[in-house]
């Protein structure tokens, strides 16, 4: 009998904690669990322009998106705002809250790096998925060596090797809404639709439920990678000032934000070897539920007050 309690109450542990990990995984931690990046990323390729990508965004077939922010019980409408500058241009997918409110949930960012040249990335917004996630295409066939271009930052590849300088590019030019975009007689587009005036053929529909939309978010998983570093990095100053938040977005989602990024506190520790101090920081930075990168930073102080630095970063990236 005294060995049949301890063994009683190590099974009740066991499922209590199988109970807690089911239930966190069955129901979205973040706003963003809701809407597939690498999703739209897919619907965004296969589009003919970016009005024809907002029809497919907003189609239940494509099971892209399944937010409801204002819990009105449907799915929300999400418009496509688009700028452009020389050769970039930002597509922003805005979510129509009410008739006085809209949240950006991602913006996808295109650049024209030569005659027949472009490369993209989608960065989901960080009121929405806890910090900015950003998504590229993972295409070998596409993908070209750039030595010199500043644009080839970040692990896109799988057999990209570190410690080359050579820079790993997925070529997107092939992409017929692309061809469409840096066409002659392109006009930028701005959907006109709003709160009270939808398209015609717009049908709302009611959101799945978490466990159903969750396996099938994995569908657009596979020719798409979250990494660490912007593709086109001039387009963040071309979108950040048209960038939308809602106040009604942020204070229902607070909790939930601030649950996220408080697991991702920094944490200091200082020792001594051979009476020189020593600091090492080790942060988790980036990624969110999908990519782990931890940065290491080990500082350490001479006898006559130098300071030597040394940076390890570490990415572990599970495809989103």
């Amino acid at each position: 009998m005294k060995y049949l309690i301890p063994s009683v109450l190590i099974l009740l542990a066991t499922s209590t904690l199988k109970a807690q990990t089911s239930t966190a995984s069955d129901s979205p931690q973040l706003p963003g669990d809701n809407f597939s990046l690498s999703g739209a990323l897919d619907l965004f390729k296969k589009a003919g322009s970016p009005e024809d990508f907002e029809k497919l965004l907003n189609s239940e077939d494509s099971k892209v998106n399944n937010l409801d922010l204002n819990e009105d019980g449907n799915t929300d409408y999400i418009k496509v705002v688009s700028k452009r500058e020389n050769d970039v241009e930002v597509f922003v997918l805005q979510d129509i809250i009410s008739e006085t409110e809209s949240q950006d949930i991602a913006v996808i960012e295109l650049q024209k790096t030569g005659n027949d040249n472009a490369v993209i990335d989608i960065v989901g917004d960080e009121d929405i998925y806890g910090q900015e996630t950003i998504v590229e295409p993972e295409e070998a066939e596409n993908a070209f060596n750039e030595g010199t271009s500043n644009l080839a930052g970040g692990p896109n590849m799988e057999s990209a090797n570190p410690f080359s300088t050579d820079g790993i590019i997925v070529n997107v030019w092939a992409w017929p809404c692309v061809r469409f975009v840096y066409a002659p007689s392109y006009v930028v587009w701005v959907s006109p639709y709003t709160w009270r005036a939808h398209p015609v053929w717009y049908r709302p529909w009611r959101p799945m439920a978490y466990t159903v939309y969750r396996p099938i978010r994995y569908h657009y998983r596979a020719h798409y990678a979250v990494v660490t570093t912007r593709r086109v990095v001039v387009a963040q100053p071309i979108y950040r000032p048209m960038r939308v938040t809602s106040v009604t977005v942020t204070t229902r989602h607070q909790a939930q934000i601030t649950t996220y990024r408080a697991r991702r506190t920094t944490r200091t520790t200082v020792v001594r070897s051979n009476n020189a101090p020593v600091r090492t920081r080790t942060a988790p930075v980036g990624g969110g539920n999908n990519t782990t990168v931890h940065r290491r930073t080990t500082t350490v102080s001479g006898p006559h007050g130098g300071q030597v630095n040394r940076t390890t970063t570490t990415v572990k990236r599970r495809r989103r």
